[in-house]
C-alpha cells in the first residue's frame, strides 16, 4: 500500500483510519467512524493530527486498540457502527404507570388522558398484546384508587416495622376551603436517614375549634396504626392546636410543674367556664383527647423573636425608626409588586428585583429588608422619589443595616431547622445555643428557656454523634447530661446485640448443695468486667467519632437516638405539603372533589409512581 516505514504503521489505533495515498512526507487517511468521504493528512513520522480528531470528534466512543498480531498485517478491516435500534414493545402495566407518573407528578388534570395531542403521543408507543389503554378519565381515575391504595398498604407496613414515627400538623385554608395536613416522619436504623411520607390533607369544616384539631389528628394516627409509636408531634404556636394537646392527661403529667400551673391558671381563666357547660358531645371528645407529646416548632418560635419580640425590647426612640423604617420598606414592596413599571424601574436602576416578605417564609423578613439595604443610599434616595415613597433618612438606614446584623444569626438558624434531609431534633438545642450567645442572647433566652432545658431536646443532642457534648459550654451542664444519658441508658432496655460483647448477661446462681445450710448462703455471680454496662457504654461512646455509624457500636445509646431524633425540629414539611396543595387545587380546578384533591396530592408528596 505504500505506507511502510511510517508512524502510522505501528500506531494502536490506525484501525480506524483507512489509507488513502501518499504524497512525499503526508499520508491521506479517511476515518471510518465519519460519515462520507472526509480525508485527513497527517505526517509520515507524526499520528497527533489523527490524535486530535479521534479526541475531538469521537471523544464519546470508548476506542480499542488493535491487536499485536493485527498491526503487524498489511490490511485491516473497516470497523462499521450500526445506528439501529430495535424497539421493544412495552407492557401495558408499564405505560400505565408512566402515565399516572406524568399526570401525578406533573400535577396535570385527570382530562390529560383524553387530549387528543396526548393520545397521538401514545399511539406512537408499541405496546404489547391486543389491550388498550385508559379510555377515559374515570378509567385513569379508578386506577389511582388502586394506585392509592397500594401506597397506603406500604406505609401500613413500612410503620408496623419502625418502632419511633413523630407527626407534623397544621391547618391550610385555599380558596375558601380549610384542609388539615399530617406528614410523618421517622429513621432508618439500619443508614439513619430520615424519612418522610405525607399522611393526610383532609377537609374540615366548620371552626378550628381545639376539640375538632385533636379528633381530626387522633383519626389519622388510629388509622395508619401510630397512636402508640408518634414519640411527638410537631405544630406551630396556634392556640387551637396548643390547647388540643395541654387539655390531654397525659400532657399535663409531663409538663413541668411551673409551667402545668401557668396553663391551668390560664385555662381557668380564659376557658373553664365554656368548658364545664360542655355538651355530652364535648365531654366525649374529652376522652379522646391527644395523648403523644407536643413539640412547638423552633422556626415559628424564632420568627416570633426576629417580628415581635425584638420590638418589644428597643427603646423608645429606636422603636419609632423601626416603625418608621419599616413603613417605608412596605411601601416599596407594595409599588414594587403591584405596578410593573416600578418592578422594571427597580430591576434598571439597581438591577435585581425587590423581595417581597410572605407569613409562612418566616425568614423571608430578613431577606426582604437585607436586599433593600444592599443598594446604596444614593440609589435608594433615587428610587424613592421616582415611585412616590418617602425617602430613607441616614438613620433609618443605619438602624436597618444594624437591623439585618442582628438578625442574621436567626436567619441562619431557620435555614437549618428548616432543612429537608437529615434535619433531626437534636440540632434544635446546639442551633439555640448559638443563637443565644450572639447579639440576640437576651431576647431568644425570653422564648427558648424552656426548649434549651427539655429533657428531650438534650437527649436528642447528646445523642448525636456529630454534638454529643461539645456545644455545651458550662462544666456543670455537660456532668449533668451525662448523669441523665447514663440513667436514660440504665432504664432502655437493650436492643438486639450485635456480638457477645454488648449482650447483658443474665445473674448467674451458684449451684447449690445438699445442705439447707448452703442453700440459704447462695449469692448472685459478680458481674464480669468485661460486660458492656451502661455506664462503660456512655463512657466509650463520648470518647468515640463524630460519624453516625458509631452508633451501631453502642445499641442503648442508637436506641434513644432514634427515639428522640425521630421529630423534626419545624413543622416545614407540612407548609411544604401545603405549597404543592396550591399547585393542585389551582382556580381552574375548582370541581375537584375533596378525596380525589388529597389523593393526588400525597401520592405527588411521597413520589409514589418514582420508587
Amino acid at each position: 500500500m505504500g505506507k511502510n516505514g511510517t508512524s502510522f504503521d505501528g500506531w494502536r489505533f490506525s484501525n480506524y483510519f483507512e489509507y488513502d495515498q501518499r504524497k512525499e512526507n503526508n499520508l491521506t487517511v479517511k476515518c471510518t467512524l465519519c460519515p462520507g468521504r472526509k480525508l485527513l493528512s497527517t505526517a509520515c513520522n507524526s499520528t497527533s493530527n489523527l490524535k486530535k480528531h479521534l479526541q475531538r470528534q469521537h471523544g464519546h466512543i470508548k476506542l480499542v486498540a488493535k491487536r499485536q498480531s493485527d498491526m503487524n498485517e498489511q490490511s485491516h478491516k473497516q470497523q462499521k457502527l450500526s445506528f439501529e435500534h430495535k424497539v421493544l414493545p412495552t407492557s401495558k402495566s408499564e405505560i400505565n404507570k408512566l402515565v399516572a407518573s406524568y399526570v401525578v407528578e406533573e400535577m396535570l388534570p385527570l382530562s390529560t388522558v383524553e387530549s387528543l395531542s396526548f393520545r397521538k403521543i401514545l399511539c406512537k408507543i408499541p405496546i404489547a398484546g391486543t389491550d388498550q389503554l385508559f379510555s377515559d378519565w374515570k378509567t385513569f381515575a379508578m386506577y389511582l384508587d388502586k394506585c392509592y391504595a397500594m401506597m397506603e398498604s406500604e406505609l401500613k407496613k413500612t410503620f408496623e416495622s419502625t418502632e419511633y414515627v413523630s407527626t407534623t400538623a397544621d391547618i391550610w385554608t385555599c380558596h375558601n376551603k380549610s384542609y388539615i395536613g399530617m406528614t410523618a416522619h421517622w429513621i432508618d436504623s439500619s443508614n439513619f436517614h430520615c424519612e418522610k411520607a405525607a399522611l393526610a390533607c383532609k377537609r374540615i369544616k366548620g371552626r378550628h375549634t381545639y376539640d375538632i384539631v385533636a379528633t381530626e389528628i387522633e383519626q389519622v394516627h388510629s388509622s395508619y396504626g401510630l397512636s402508640e409509636k408518634v414519640t411527638a408531634t410537631v405544630t406551630d404556636n396556634g392556640s387551637n392546636f396548643v390547647k388540643a394537646f395541654s387539655m390531654s392527661p397525659s400532657q399535663q403529667q409531663q409538663q413541668h410543674p411551673i409551667q402545668r400551673t401557668r396553663d391551668q391558671g390560664r385555662m381557668k381563666k380564659c376557658h373553664l367556664p365554656m368548658y364545664k357547660k360542655c355538651s355530652p358531645r364535648n365531654k366525649k371528645t374529652q376522652d379522646t383527647l391527644l395523648s403523644p407529646p407536643h413539640l412547638r416548632c423552633a422556626s415559628h418560635t424564632l420568627n416570633l423573636i426576629s417580628t415581635v419580640d425584638i420590638e418589644k425590647w428597643l427603646t423608645v426612640t429606636n422603636k419609632t425608626i423601626y416603625r418608621s423604617a419599616t413603613a417605608k420598606c412596605s411601601a416599596l414592596w407594595t409599588k414594587a409588586s403591584r405596578s410593573t413599571v416600578a418592578a422594571e424601574l427597580v430591576e434598571s436602576l439597581c438591577g435585581k428585583k425587590l423581595m417581597v416578605p410572605t407569613v409562612t417564609r418566616w425568614n423571608s423578613f430578613h431577606n426582604a429588608v437585607a436586599r433593600i439595604t444592599e443598594i446604596s443610599r444614593p440609589q435608594l434616595t433615587t428610587l424613592c422619589s421616582q415611585l412616590g415613597v418617602r425617602a430613607f433618612s441616614e438613620r433609618e438606614y443605619k438602624f436597618l443595616v444594624e437591623y439585618c446584623a442582628v438578625t442574621n444569626p436567626l436567619t441562619k438558624a431557620l435555614d437549618r431547622l428548616q432543612g429537608e434531609n437529615d434535619c433531626y431534633y437534636g440540632n434544635l438545642l446546639p442551633t439555640l445555643e448559638k443563637v443565644c450567645f450572639s447579639s440576640l442572647r437576651e431576647i431568644s433566652n425570653f422564648r427558648n428557656a424552656s426548649v434549651l432545658d427539655s429533657r428531650e431536646g438534650l437527649l436528642a443532642a447528646v445523642t448525636l454523634p456529630k454534638f454529643k457534648m461539645r456545644w455545651l459550654r458550662e462544666e456543670t451542664r455537660r456532668e449533668a447530661l451525662k448523669n441523665l444519658l447514663i440513667t436514660e441508658c440504665r432504664a432502655s432496655p437493650l436492643a438486639a446485640p450485635h456480638n457477645e460483647e454488648h449482650e447483658v448477661r443474665p445473674p448467674q446462681i451458684s449451684p447449690a448443695s445438699s445442705s439447707s445450710e448452703d442453700d440459704f448462703f447462695v449469692f448472685e455471680e459478680e458481674q464480669d468486667s468485661g460486660s458492656f454496662g451502661p455506664d462503660r457504654e456512655v463512657m466509650e461512646y463520648l470518647k468515640s467519632g463524630s460519624e453516625m455509624g458509631v452508633l451501631d457500636n453502642f445499641p442503648r445509646i442508637k436506641n434513644l437516638s432514634l427515639k428522640y431524633n425521630t421529630a423534626p425540629a419545624s413543622s416545614a414539611p407540612v407548609e411544604r405539603l401545603f405549597s404543592l396543595g396550591s399547585r393542585v387545587l389551582t382556580p381552574r380546578r375548582n370541581r375537584l372533589g375533596d378525596k380525589r384533591f388529597e389523593r393526588l396530592l400525597l401520592m405527588r408528596y411521597n413520589h409514589y409512581f418514582d420508587k
